[in-house]
């Protein structure tokens, strides 16, 4: 693990590393609230690495510190549950594998990520920000799962100032990291820089599922310039380098219910609930299979003033998130309709 100022939840990934790891090792880059001493204090070996802007330098030198056969790597807000560290101890005692590819989940989105490494393959991190591993060698597939359980918000401006340090030392981003760096401009509403170098990146290789994702950011990125037209043509883009994706189907349905298009809109919501591989690599948001698309579809039928259906598909809305204020207010809306007709 590397860490800096994480006292408020690092007993509780440390906690669960101690279950499942032999070894727990934490890299502390600068922590002034004690996240150290906690660490210690529960049987973790703590070391120390002055942060240069480098993600990966810091991951590479805490596996330079491991010593076990297999080298798993956490964040300090992460979450192991009892079953999958049962899970990751019964892979890692079953027959060798190079990389193990586990399901990192959190804030609603799920996807697949090199987890654990065989340490004498040599592994190296790469990237200053999104830091990453190329795996090689067997690689197995676990459905073992990670809870990212974030307690405070992030420095929205953190990773893309890294990106610009980097760049200003005349560091080259690769397709990868230009993709991720595009995404960086967008979350930090530099909307036009962004559409720049995401479209350099669609011009160039990188993998199919960075591509599609970056039509949709090119879509928000348009939209938030007023460019409906272009908006809607970056997000159709997307269908050139991977099947319609639940939340980009959602997103051209909502196009055509507000233009009144409703067998359009029917049409898009119904494909969204064909749901997404995360075995694909991509990032999976499961409301957009289900929940979105259901409270879609109620307002579909409400235009059509078919309400009993309304109901059905709203139910549908609930099922998925019972507590949504939104399906909630539907329900009543609805059987006033009925009432009333």
């Amino acid at each position: 693990m590397i860490v800096r100022d994480e006292a408020a939840v690092i007993a509780r990934s440390v906690g669960c590393a101690l279950k499942l790891a032999d070894e727990v090792v934490v890299v502390d880059t600068g922590s002034s609230d004690g996240t150290a001493d906690i660490a210690r204090s529960l049987g973790a070996k703590v070391s120390f690495f002055k942060w240069r802007d480098d993600f990966s330098a810091a991951r590479n030198f805490s596996f330079s510190l491991a010593s076990g056969e297999y080298v798993m790597w956490l964040d300090a807000d992460d979450v192991v549950e009892e079953a999958d560290i049962a899970a990751v101890r019964a892979l890692v005692e079953g027959p060798p594998f190079d990389v193990a590819m586990l399901v990192y989940s959190g804030g609603g989105v799920a996807y697949v990520r090199e987890r654990i490494f065989r340490r004498a393959m040599g592994f190296v991190w790469q990237g200053v920000v999104h830091e990453a591993v190329v795996p090689r060698g067997r690689v197995v597939y676990s459905p073992a799962k990670i809870v990212h359980k974030k307690e405070r918000a992030a420095d929205p401006t953190r990773n893309l100032f890294i990106y610009q340090k980097a760049i200003a030392r005349g560091v080259c981003l690769d397709e990868r990291h230009l993709f991720y760096y595009g995404r960086e401009l967008y979350y930090c509403k530099m909307y036009s820089q962004a559409v720049s170098v995401l479209q350099s990146f669609l011009a160039g290789g990188g993998w199919a599922v960075n591509k599609a994702e970056a039509c949709r950011v090119l879509y928000f990125c348009r939209m938030a310039e007023g460019d409906e037209d272009g908006a809607l043509a970056a997000l159709v883009r997307a269908f050139v380098y991977s099947r319609p994706r639940p939340r980009d189907c959602c997103l051209l349905a909502s196009h055509f219910l507000k233009s009144g298009a409703l067998a359009e809109a029917e049409y898009w919501y119904t494909r969204a609930f064909d749901g997404e591989d995360i075995g694909s690599g991509a990032f999976v948001e499961e409301e957009y299979s289900s929940y979105v698309p259901a409270l879609g579809m109620a307002a579909v039928c409400d235009r059509r003033g078919d309400y009993a259906s309304g109901i059905r598909w709203n139910g549908r809305a609930l099922a998925a998130r019972p507590q949504s204020k939104v399906a909630l207010a539907n329900a009543d809306y609805f059987a006033q309709k009925l009432k009333n007709n």
